[in-house]
Protein backbone atom coordinates (compact mmCIF):
# COMPACT_ATOMS: atom_id res chain seq x y z
CA UNK A 1 0.00 0.00 0.00
CA UNK A 2 1.05 3.66 -0.92
CA UNK A 3 1.70 6.32 1.60
CA UNK A 4 -1.15 7.68 -0.68
CA UNK A 5 -3.40 5.22 -0.35
CA UNK A 6 -2.83 5.47 2.87
CA UNK A 7 -3.85 9.26 3.24
CA UNK A 8 -6.60 9.08 1.01
CA UNK A 9 -8.24 6.40 3.18
CA UNK A 10 -7.87 9.01 6.24
CA UNK A 11 -9.37 11.60 4.11
CA UNK A 12 -12.14 9.92 2.93
CA UNK A 13 -12.74 8.70 6.25
CA UNK A 14 -13.28 11.99 7.28
CA UNK A 15 -15.48 13.10 4.59
CA UNK A 16 -18.20 10.05 5.40
CA UNK A 17 -18.07 11.53 9.19
CA UNK A 18 -16.68 7.36 10.09
CA UNK A 19 -15.65 6.91 13.76
CA UNK A 20 -12.87 4.97 12.31
CA UNK A 21 -11.30 3.77 9.60
CA UNK A 22 -8.85 0.30 8.88
CA UNK A 23 -5.72 0.13 6.97
CA UNK A 24 -3.02 -2.22 6.05
CA UNK A 25 -0.19 -2.52 8.74
CA UNK A 26 3.33 -1.52 7.67
CA UNK A 27 6.15 0.07 9.71
CA UNK A 28 5.74 3.09 7.91
CA UNK A 29 1.92 3.78 8.20
CA UNK A 30 2.47 3.04 12.47
CA UNK A 31 4.98 5.76 12.00
CA UNK A 32 2.74 7.80 10.05
CA UNK A 33 0.19 7.73 12.59
CA UNK A 34 2.50 8.05 15.83
CA UNK A 35 3.18 11.48 14.40
CA UNK A 36 -0.40 12.27 13.10
CA UNK A 37 -1.32 11.68 16.90
CA UNK A 38 1.05 13.87 18.17
CA UNK A 39 -0.32 16.49 15.77
CA UNK A 40 -3.72 15.71 17.11
CA UNK A 41 -4.86 14.89 13.48
CA UNK A 42 -6.53 11.86 15.10
CA UNK A 43 -6.93 10.22 18.08
CA UNK A 44 -5.68 7.01 18.38
CA UNK A 45 -5.24 4.04 16.82
CA UNK A 46 -4.90 -0.31 17.50
CA UNK A 47 -3.49 -2.76 15.69
CA UNK A 48 -5.63 -5.95 15.18
CA UNK A 49 -5.25 -9.47 14.07
CA UNK A 50 -2.60 -11.54 14.28
CA UNK A 51 -1.72 -12.90 10.55
CA UNK A 52 -2.89 -10.31 9.01
CA UNK A 53 -2.18 -7.64 10.91
CA UNK A 54 -4.76 -3.82 10.02
CA UNK A 55 -4.69 -0.69 11.90
CA UNK A 56 -7.58 0.59 12.94
CA UNK A 57 -7.50 4.44 13.15
CA UNK A 58 -9.91 6.84 15.17
CA UNK A 59 -10.52 9.97 13.59
CA UNK A 60 -10.99 13.15 15.57
CA UNK A 61 -13.61 15.54 15.20
CA UNK A 62 -14.28 18.75 16.87
CA UNK A 63 -17.67 19.81 17.52
CA UNK A 64 -18.46 18.12 14.19
CA UNK A 65 -15.52 19.42 12.25
CA UNK A 66 -12.86 17.18 10.98
CA UNK A 67 -9.45 17.43 12.20
CA UNK A 68 -8.22 17.17 8.59
CA UNK A 69 -9.79 18.94 6.25
CA UNK A 70 -7.44 18.29 3.39
CA UNK A 71 -3.99 16.71 2.06
CA UNK A 72 -1.55 17.51 -0.59
CA UNK A 73 0.62 13.94 -1.62
CA UNK A 74 3.87 14.94 -3.15
CA UNK A 75 5.54 11.39 -3.09
CA UNK A 76 4.30 9.07 -5.47
CA UNK A 77 5.75 5.37 -6.51
CA UNK A 78 6.13 6.57 -9.94
CA UNK A 79 7.60 10.08 -8.99
CA UNK A 80 9.88 10.16 -5.49
CA UNK A 81 9.98 13.90 -3.95
CA UNK A 82 12.80 14.74 -1.80
CA UNK A 83 14.17 17.92 -0.67
CA UNK A 84 16.71 19.26 1.20
CA UNK A 85 15.55 20.80 5.17
CA UNK A 86 16.24 24.34 3.81
CA UNK A 87 13.50 24.02 0.85
CA UNK A 88 10.56 22.85 3.13
CA UNK A 89 7.45 25.77 3.30
CA UNK A 90 5.06 25.95 5.84
CA UNK A 91 2.02 24.71 4.76
CA UNK A 92 -0.94 27.27 5.12
CA UNK A 93 1.34 29.60 6.36
CA UNK A 94 2.15 27.58 9.48
CA UNK A 95 -1.93 26.13 10.34
CA UNK A 96 -0.34 22.35 8.75
CA UNK A 97 2.23 20.50 8.95
CA UNK A 98 3.87 18.16 6.25
CA UNK A 99 5.53 14.83 6.97
CA UNK A 100 8.89 13.60 5.86
CA UNK A 101 10.55 10.10 6.04
CA UNK A 102 14.04 10.79 7.11
CA UNK A 103 16.84 8.25 7.80
CA UNK A 104 16.14 9.04 10.96
CA UNK A 105 12.38 7.76 10.83
CA UNK A 106 9.36 9.94 10.04
CA UNK A 107 9.67 13.51 11.07
CA UNK A 108 7.34 16.85 10.44
CA UNK A 109 8.76 19.54 8.86
CA UNK A 110 9.71 21.58 12.03
CA UNK A 111 11.89 18.50 13.19
CA UNK A 112 13.75 18.12 9.98
CA UNK A 113 14.33 21.90 10.19
CA UNK A 114 16.05 21.51 13.74
CA UNK A 115 17.61 18.57 12.84
CA UNK A 116 19.23 19.65 9.89
CA UNK A 117 18.34 16.56 7.40
CA UNK A 118 16.81 16.29 4.62
CA UNK A 119 14.16 13.28 3.35
CA UNK A 120 11.60 12.17 0.84
CA UNK A 121 8.60 14.54 1.57
CA UNK A 122 5.38 12.49 1.77
CA UNK A 123 2.31 15.00 2.12
CA UNK A 124 1.05 17.93 3.77
CA UNK A 125 -2.10 18.01 5.60
CA UNK A 126 -4.14 20.68 7.14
Amino acid sequence: MTVADFIIRLKNGYMAKRDSVDVPYSKLNESMLTKLKALKYINDYDIEGDKKRTLKVKLKYDEDVAAITDVKIFSRPGRRWYVNYKDIRPVLGGMGTSLVSTSKGVMTAAETKKNRIGGELLFSVW
